[in-house]
Parts: structure tokens; C-alpha cells; sequence
């Protein structure tokens, strides 16, 4: 493959599952209230995609301008491989906009104004992370950020624009796909911490250091199967979530001792568990 396809897969191993997995989780949270419109399911789809892929373009865009990828042990990255800068940027504010466009039309058609500052702010988000003057993911912030936007305002923005309400089995999706993404956005910075450490990037991994990385991420996957499992007392479906603890708790196992390209797999398996999790609590709760 040429680099922009090693990109393309690296992307899709990222964003596939982080987009997919709050919007079915909101959806079945939707389902259980008698709520389910397919129509603002795919437009949720269709933001939370396109956020995810004008994200990645944005980090790639500003780490790249900032020489934090000249020594990369992950996946290709454009800019750092000799991509123009300003396509890359255009192309990230491109997906922005396909994202307000439709998260413009999914709030006139539930009728809940207030939402278009949340999608706001999930744009200047993305944008902030690692782009701007001061971007927070330099801060050691980017674990709250992904928490926010990824997990609680994804899933319960989903289940609100289709129900009107949400539910104490939507919340407690929400925190897990939140404590699932901070787990990818953790194992990802884990193998990076010494060239982050260089380019100067405070991730929280190269603030508490390797061991403790280790362990945050491992505690988040461990945390997220369990939240996704709390709805179970009022929806006894919810159990299919159960499927999806025997792999986290082998990708706990080798978050242990993971280092280099081993992480990446890591990284792979914390994004399918995200994926399982959101899909069976989704299943699980509009069953």
C-alpha cells in the first residue's frame, strides 16, 4: 500500500468504531424509551463519522506542522510524509462541515435548538486538540475531551434527538463509550511517550509515566465493559455485553507488557471491544 492507503487503514482501525459505537448505543437507548427514528440514527451516524475522520485530518494537519511525527512508531501520517499541509487541513475542515451540515439538519428535525452549540463545540473541539496556539491535548487534556464529546454528548445527543429524553441506561452507555475511547486515546499516547516526550506533548501517559499509563488504560476497558453492563437489572438483554469481556480482558492482560508495533494491535482490539460494547448495549437495550 502507498502511504495515503496505510493512512486510510490506520484511520478506519480509529474511527469505525468510535463513531459507530455511540450512535448504536444511544439508538437502543432511544429503542427502550419508545423513541427509534432511523432517519436522525444516520444523520447522528453521519456526524459522529464525520467528525471522527475531520479529527484525525486536524491532528495529522497540526502534529504534522509541528514535527511531533518526524519519528513515529504508529501508522503513517500524511503531513509527516510529505503531504501539503493546507490539503490536509482543507480536508479536515471539509469533514467539519459535513458534520455541522448534517448535525444542522438532525436538530431542525428534532427541534432541539439548544443542541447546535454542542455541535459547536464538538467542532472547536476536535479542532483544539492538538491545533491552535495552546491546543489541550498538549495539556495532558485530550483524555477529557474524548470523554465529553466521544462518549457522553455522542451517546446521550443521540438518544435525545431521537426520544426528546434520555435515561439512566443511556447515561450509563455514555460513560462507557467515554471510558472506552479514553482507553484507545491512552494506549495510543502509551506507545508515543517518548517522541511525545521530545516534541513536547504533556499527554497524561507521558505525565504519570509508562507503568501507570499502563494502568489507566487497562482500569478504562475494564470500567467501560462493566458500566455498559449496569442497565442489565432493567434490561436483562443488556447481558449480550457479556460477549465482549473475555477479549477485554486478554487486551487487559497484554496491555501489560505491549511495547512498539505490539500496541498498535492493542490499540486495534481496545477499538473493537469499543465497537462490540456499543453494538450489543445497543441490541441488548432495544430488545
Amino acid at each position: 500500500m502507498n502511504k495515503t492507503q496505510l493512512w486510510i487503514e490506520g484511520a478506519r482501525l480509529r474511527t469505525l468504531p468510535a463513531a459507530i459505537a455511540p450512535v448504536a448505543a444511544g439508538t437502543g437507548a432511544a429503542a427502550a424509551l419508545d423513541g427509534f427514528h432511523a432517519g436522525r440514527a444516520v444523520l447522528a451516524l453521519v456526524v459522529a463519522l464525520a467528525l471522527q475522520i475531520g479529527v484525525n485530518y486536524a491532528n495529522d494537519y497540526s502534529d504534522g506542522i509541528r514535527g511531533t511525527d518526524d519519528t513515529r512508531v504508529g501508522p503513517v501520517r500524511l503531513v509527516a510524509s510529505g503531504v501539503r499541509p493546507r490539503l490536509v487541513k482543507f480536508a479536515a475542515f471539509t469533514c467539519f462541515g459535513v458534520a455541522a451540515a448534517s448535525g444542522l439538519v438532525l436538530v431542525i428535525l428534532a427541534q432541539q435548538w439548544w443542541l447546535l452549540a454542542v455541535g459547536a463545540l464538538a467542532i472547536l473541539a476536535g479542532w483544539g486538540y492538538t491545533g491552535g496556539k495552546n491546543p489541550y491535548g498538549y495539556r495532558g487534556l485530550g483524555e477529557v475531551g474524548v470523554f465529553a464529546f466521544f462518549g457522553l454528548f455522542a451517546v446521550l445527543g443521540t438518544t435525545y434527538t431521537q426520544a426528546g429524553q434520555i435515561s439512566w441506561a443511556a447515561t450509563a452507555g455514555a460513560v462507557a463509550i467515554g471510558l472506552l475511547a479514553c482507553a484507545i486515546l491512552m494506549a495510543n499516547n502509551l506507545r508515543d511517550i517518548a517522541t511525545d516526550t521530545d516534541a513536547g506533548k504533556r499527554t497524561v501517559a507521558v505525565r504519570v509515566g509508562e507503568a501507570w499509563a499502563r494502568r489507566l488504560a487497562a482500569l478504562w476497558v475494564g470500567a467501560g465493559v462493566i458500566f455498559a453492563l449496569l442497565p442489565i437489572f432493567g434490561h436483562p438483554w443488556v447481558a449480550l455485553v457479556l460477549v465482549a469481556a473475555v477479549p477485554a480482558g486478554l487486551t487487559i492482560r497484554k496491555l501489560r507488557t505491549a511495547t512498539g508495533l505490539d500496541l498498535i494491535a492493542v490499540l486495534r482490539n481496545i477499538g473493537l471491544i469499543e465497537l462490540a460494547v456499543g453494538v450489543l448495549l445497543g441490541l441488548g437495550l432495544a430488545l
